[in-house]
């Protein structure tokens, strides 16, 4: 349903709902998280890796990946170091302003 049909059927998008559930803090947290989590399945898809050959790669057990990549559960530094550097990635930091105009850099 796009959002112009949304607004005259009088019901909130899911946008808008959680701008007042969330601090802006939390929504930027949940949006790094997804995004991240999305980047790092891709990664994992694109080299043809299953979570079990990932495991061996990395030495992070099989079910720890798969709750990470569902969400489940928010990883630790190292082992999302782990993951990121068997993938042949790595994190970045970088200032805000830059990571608004050109986040998909942010893992190469």
């Amino acid at each position: 349903m796009d959002k112009e049909r949304i607004k005259s059927l009088g019901l909130r998008s899911w946008d808008d709902v959680k701008k007042e559930i969330y601090a802006p803090e939390e929504i930027a947290a949940g949006d790094l998280r997804v995004e991240l989590i999305g980047k790092l399945i891709a990664a994992r898809k694109e080299r043809g890796l299953s979570q079990k050959k990932l495991e061996e790669l990395t030495g992070v057990k099989q079910p720890v990946i798969a709750r990470l990549e569902k969400g489940i559960t928010n990883p630790q530094v190292d082992t999302l170091n782990k993951l990121l550097n068997a993938l042949g990635l790595k994190l970045a930091i970088v200032p805000l302003d830059f990571a608004a105009t050109d986040s998909a850099h942010a893992f190469d």
